[in-house]
């Protein structure tokens, strides 16, 4: 990808311009040949994960570790919190392929299905031992509202609950207390590289992998918790990612703001896209639908052509993924994508539909 593509493309996406000058000051510090277990890496992962409490109103109480993925997350989770089985509820790719990756390590392990326009149904919850939902699903543009996860909180207060919000979370304010595990990946909505994710837990969640005591595993979670507890990790760690993190998120603003711009963005693209012609929006249902991943339906011919006048005009749209691979596509709505953008990708689109 050339340097003046504009990249709407929903992970990896665009990096914070800042990244840039924080990339130099890490070589120039010698911070990309620290060793791991020195007193300078434990420095800069208290700084991190400080910084990640402090901004997005992470509890105190809660464990923050760093990870290889957020499909990582899934193996842990399935290794070390569940000892039968696991519910998963998902109307997506990812969802999905959380739910079949979790079913090889536990065979027990269930799942319920929803519409893209239906709001999730937890009637079929019964204190579940571990419950798994992805809060934004990136495949196709929906979203389980938090006053939903606060229904599921509510109606199985002895469960585990488990979220994947690996494309929302440092774009909207997300109620950590609700759930007992978040994860996310950071080239998404951190508007870091690619390489990293964000595992979060609870007490409770800590209490019960320390019941289950599994240990196998270097990502077993009693070795990273063993060691989050000293500020380190079970392996040599992205060190780059972490210390981009702990310099670039205190420059931020705290996810209050930054969730209020993005949604309101999300408004506006709504209503844009709508107003548009030969394309609508993928997910009708104003209430099922994301505010960082605005998913857009037409038909393959139509999405072809988009496809190819943006990459004529060195614009990167997200390709439509799974099931709506052929008849969609997607335009990530994060916060390191500015407004001179937006309205650059929003006079090409209403360019290039005004004759469909």
């Amino acid at each position: 990808m050339l340097n003046n593509t504009l990249s709407f493309y929903p992970g990896p996406s665009k990096v914070y311009p800042q990244v840039l000058p924080l990339l130099q000051e890490a070589y120039l510090r010698g911070i990309l040949s620290l060793n791991h277990r020195s007193r300078e890496f434990t420095a800069i992962n208290i700084e991190a994960i400080t910084a990640l409490k402090q901004s997005l109103y992470i509890p105190d109480d809660y464990g923050v570790y760093f990870v290889s993925s957020a499909t990582e997350c899934w193996e842990i989770i399935a290794q070390s919190f569940t000892e039968k089985a696991s519910t998963h509820l998902y109307n997506g790719a990812f969802g999905e392929k959380w739910y079949n990756y979790a079913k090889r390590l536990k065979p027990e392990s269930r799942a319920f299905t929803f519409d893209v326009n239906e709001e999730i149904d937890i009637k079929a919850l019964v204190n579940d031992e571990v419950i798994c939902l992805t809060q934004n699903e990136t495949s196709n543009g929906t979203a389980v509202s938090m006053d939903a996860v606060r229904k599921i909180r509510e109606e199985n207060p002895e469960s585990i609950i488990a979220i994947d919000a690996t494309s929302s979370m440092a774009g909207i304010e997300l109620d950590f207390e609700l759930a007992d595990i978040w994860y996310a990946s950071v080239q998404k909505c951190f508007g870091l590289p690619a390489g990293m994710a964000i595992l979060i837990c609870s007490p409770k969640a800590i209490n019960k992998a320390e019941d289950i005591n599994e240990n196998k595993h270097y990502n077993s979670f009693t070795n990273i918790h063993a060691n989050g507890l000293k500020w380190q990790t079970t392996h040599t760690p992205n060190t780059l990612n972490i210390y981009l993190m702990s310099r670039l998120i205190p420059e931020l603003p705290e996810i209050e703001v930054t969730d209020e711009i993005i949604k309101e963005r999300a408004d506006d693209w709504y209503n844009f896209i709508d107003s548009l012609n030969g394309i609508k929006l993928l997910v009708g249902n104003k209430e099922t639908r994301s505010k960082t991943v605005i998913a857009v339906e037409a038909e393959t011919d139509t999405l072809e052509y988009i496809k190819s006048e943006a990459r004529d005009n060195n614009i990167l749209l997200g390709r439509g993924y799974g099931q709506w691979l052929h008849h969609s596509f997607r335009i990530a709505n994060f916060p390191a994508i500015d407004d001179d953008e937006i309205t650059i990708l929003k006079d090409f689109l209403t360019g290039v539909t005004k004759n469909l």
